[in-house]
């Protein structure tokens, strides 16, 4: 029996390219996204989509409603949609970590909440939480995005030991570096928020340094793989790593002392 999955962020990057996989492999994909003319190419391929804002809890609702009508269950959740503000913590305005929160952290959270009642009655499913290594590990101008994924980290492993005697997984993906518009909207923002303050030199460096790099970030294919292996297993894994410079940059975090990180890292802000 084909698996009914549902993936947010569907419209680009990582989200489409898995929605892709999954549907190459026999999955039924519900592909949802406030911008459905981008998942027209999905829907031709046969994804089913949705118009789902993880800011408005009617979307989030009347979108399981519809896969639950339609389909009776829903085994597997990859809340994948996300995005990065970045910008100096002292720059950016309280009601832009908000939304960066709102998004990244209360979106994915309500979506469990509304997915677990037809999982536990099925005593299957998969939850796959698309965290970051940045999950882990912290850059300057990143805070409040790292703050969502460090908080997605720690409701990740709560969940994942609530609902164990159900028969759900729940799975960490800590991708690194992935070819997307991901990073360009960061990096714009950091542009408008703190480019012209005192933060303006750190900032000019930061998206010189990324521009370097951005050809070596890998494929969104290479994440969707991750994230079939890991829906695919009988006993997953909590968490999953790749993307450039996922692994060395997890292990360094592991090792290193903090203040030799923060050597590191600030080592990539001098001009």
């Amino acid at each position: 029996m084909s698996k009914i999955v549902l993936i947010t962020g569907a419209s680009s990057g990582i989200g489409k390219a898995t929605a892709k996989l999954l549907l190459k492999k026999g999955y039924i994909v519900y592909g949802a996204a406030r911008r459905l003319d981008k998942m027209k190419d999905l829907e031709q391929l046969g994804a089913k989509l949705l118009h789902m804002d993880l800011t408005d809890d009617s979307t989030m609702v009347s979108g399981i409603e519809e896969i639950i009508t339609c389909e009776g269950r829903i085994d597997v959740l990859i809340n994948n949609a996300g995005f990065g503000s970045y910008g100096a913590i002292e720059d950016v305005a309280i009601e832009s970590a908000r939304y960066q929160l709102e998004v990244n952290v209360f979106g994915a959270a309500r979506l469990m909440q509304l997915v677990l009642p037809y999982m536990r009655k099925a005593q299957f499913g998969k939850i796959v939480n698309i965290s970051s290594i940045g999950g882990k590990l912290a850059n300057p101008f990143g805070g409040w995005y790292h703050a969502s994924k460090f908080a997605l980290e720690a409701l990740s492993d709560s969940l994942r030991m609530e609902i164990k005697h159900f028969g759900i997984d729940v799975i960490l993906i800590e991708p690194g570096g992935v070819k997307s518009e991901w990073s360009d909207i960061a990096m714009e923002n950091a542009r408008k928020v703190s480019e012209k303050g005192v933060y303006g030199t750190m900032v000019d460096k930061m998206i010189e340094t990324g521009e370097k790099f951005k050809n070596k970030n890998t494929d969104p294919a290479v994440i969707a793989t991750l994230i079939l292996k890991a829906i695919t297993v009988n006993r997953p894994n909590t968490r999953y790593s790749g993307g450039f410079m996922a692994k060395p940059l997890l292990l360094m975090n592991k090792v290193l002392s903090d203040k030799m990180m923060d050597k590191i890292i600030l080592s990539q802000f001098k001009k």
